[in-house]
């Protein structure tokens, strides 16, 4: 334990990961010191147009840069490494411990986004122990996980040892001969942990999380059944699930074609590091594939979460460019739907089966199994922590009330325990646990270029034209505040029952209304008596008055647009009363 030598409270700041699965982001702080627990993001829902990635709001980071000391990496799945490269470009984090498999993957991220030079990465080992700053002392525990390399950490503080989780189950046969490291837990348990954040993601279900090994038998079942092309789809991260399939293609003699970029950077980081071994000779490239015999062929996707642009999406769509379903085919989704994806996985499956695929889903199939612990595996992690504080992290609400019963069961006593929200502070000190304060915890959004953030006002456009439509309209305005011609009106995605040329009819009308009632607030003498109108402010006062009145008339909320022309010069008076047209000084800088 670091030595305590003041009596400041150790703040706890989650800014991802509650109420929600995906963007697991936390924050620990004390004094002048700040560390990180790793970085995620989530992936948008259907409301969320144009957008590709979802990360937590980093205002409070941003504004406390000075104070970070460093960042711990659990484990190397996108919903905690995942933003990393997009923080990066905003503030440097000085040095990034983690797992040799996720800095793997970590690395490419950041060469990609042009971030590299930005932070220090040191891989780890179990039993490691680094040092952070003055105040933090990070020791990394082995633990099973649906990905290889996956760690527990016990973070020592001037206040005492707080353990974090991370994602686990208790794999008593996992498939890479790692064990959980739960000698270490049970001593660190002996000498006294302050407080426990334990993953709350299967809360909800009694007993264990079946051990990955368990799937391969259910696998080994399905190659066998299958007479055709065997399409497999699971989460690219999942490096043992991938090392039995690709034992399974062995054992059945089918060459693996592996379609989608995540899947193949992961098993070539995997294969470099030892995590998947295989021979060379089991993978061909996909145009290799086609000339063989069906029943000879297996091809490995992304995809199992119904991704837009995912390879088993796109397959399913008819959108893939080298692929078709065709009757014979078996797919296995040798994956659950985490939520919020359900509609989209079934849909794909649909499309599938429609094109004459056999598909194999479902919990009842044994083709895949969680990697996250059950009821009993959560006890058990508290039993061996004996904590004094517990906070049940990563999860939606009801995982995580129901994490919070199991704890107090334990013998955990209700006060000394918070379920909390991303953005609340808590505060830990040697005798008290609450909740402090908030910072701000909403959501930040990439766009589909992964260059810009998308705001909430653009958003909300995004959604307005996607469900009620955009109405445009062009109108030419003279120096004299008139209608040079008939405004012409364009609508898109505008459900009504109103033809076209009624909505010309009286949009012109109420342009032609604004236009004569309120011209003069826009125009004024300017010098040689050069008329100055402001255009600007007419354009905005026309756009907010038709808007207001195409959503009274249509009965709809359609975004509106107004396109307005002006002639280039303006009239100017000269003594013999002719006129002629100059410049502003404006329009000739423009």
């Amino acid at each position: 334990m670091v030595k305590n030598e003041t009596s400041s409270a150790l703040k706890i700041i989650p800014l991802g990961g509650l109420h929600e699965i995906g963007k697991n982001t936390c924050v620990f702080e004390y004094d002048d010191e700040i560390i990180l627990l790793d970085a995620g993001l989530a992936f948008p829902t259907e409301a969320m147009h144009g957008v590709n990635i979802v990360l937590p709001d980093t205002t409070y980071l941003r504004e406390n840069r000075h104070k970070i000391k460093g960042m711990i990496v659990t484990h190397g799945h996108e919903d905690h490494i995942g933003g990393i490269a997009f923080h990066l470009k905003q503030f440097e984090i000085p040095v990034i411990y983690g797992p040799r498999l996720a800095m793997a993957m970590l690395e490419g991220k950041l060469e990609e986004a042009g971030v590299r030079d930005r932070t220090e990465l040191r891989t780890v080992r179990p039993r490691d122990v680094v040092r952070l700053g003055k105040h933090f002392v990070v020791e990394y525990i082995r633990n099973t996980h649906s990905i290889a390399d996956s760690f527990t950490v016990a973070i020592n503080t001037p206040l005492g040892v707080v353990i974090h989780t991370g994602d686990f189950k208790i794999d008593h046969t996992p498939v890479d001969g790692e064990n959980f490291d739960l000698q270490r837990l049970a001593e660190h348990g002996e000498k006294g942990v302050l407080c426990l954040l334990s993953d709350s993601t299967n809360a909800e279900v009694p007993g264990f999380t079946p051990s990955e090994r368990s799937v391969y038998p259910n696998l080994d079942r399905e190659f066998g059944k299958a007479t055709g092309r065997l399409f497999v789809t699971t989460f690219a991260s999942s490096v043992h699930r991938i090392n039995m399939i690709l034992q399974l293609a062995q054992k059945h003699n089918r060459a693996v074609s592996v379609v989608g970029r995540s899947m193949l950077n992961l098993i070539a980081h995997a294969r470099n590091l030892g995590y998947i071994k295989c021979d060379d000779s089991v993978f061909h490239p996909l145009h290799a594939v086609r000339n063989m015999p069906d029943e000879k062929v297996l091809i490995l996707t992304t995809g199992s979460q119904g991704e837009t642009m995912a390879a088993m999406t796109r397959i399913a769509n008819k959108e893939h460019p080298h692929i078709r379903i065709r009757p014979g085919d078996t797919v296995l989704f040798s994956a659950n739907p985490i939520p919020g994806n359900t509609i989209a996985v079934v849909n794909t499956i649909d499309k599938l089966m429609i094109q004459g695929a056999t598909v194999v889903y479902g919990r009842d199939k044994g083709i895949h199994v969680s990697g996250h612990g059950c009821q009993e595996e959560q006890k058990l992690m508290i039993a061996l922590t004996r904590p004094k504080f517990f906070v049940p992290f990563h999860g939606e609400h009801r995982m995580l009330v129901k994490h919070a019963q199991t704890a107090q069961s334990m013998g955990i006593p209700a006060e000394n325990m918070i379920i909390i929200q991303n953005g609340d502070v808590v505060e830990l000190t040697e005798n008290a646990i609450r909740v402090g304060g908030k910072v701000p915890s909403g959501i930040e959004l990439v766009d589909t270029t992964s260059s810009g953030m998308v705001s909430a006002k653009v958003l909300q456009e995004r959604q307005r034209m996607a469900e009620e439509g955009i109405v445009t309209i062009a109108a030419a305005i003279d120096w004299n505040g008139k209608l040079l011609a008939k405004p012409e009106i364009h609508l898109r995605g505008v459900v009504t029952s109103v033809e076209r040329s009624l909505v010309q009819k009286w949009v012109q009308q109420r342009i032609e209304e604004i236009l004569t009632v309120r011209w003069s607030e826009f125009t004024q003498p300017g010098e040689g008596e050069q008329l100055e109108v402001d255009w600007g402010g007419l354009q905005g006062t026309l756009e907010r008055e038709l808007q207001r009145s195409i959503r009274r008339e249509l009965q709809c909320q359609p975004s509106v647009t107004l396109l307005m022309q002006i002639p280039d010069e303006p009239p100017v008076k000269v003594a013999d009363g002719r006129r002629r047209r100059t410049r502003t000084a404006a329009q000739v800088a423009s």
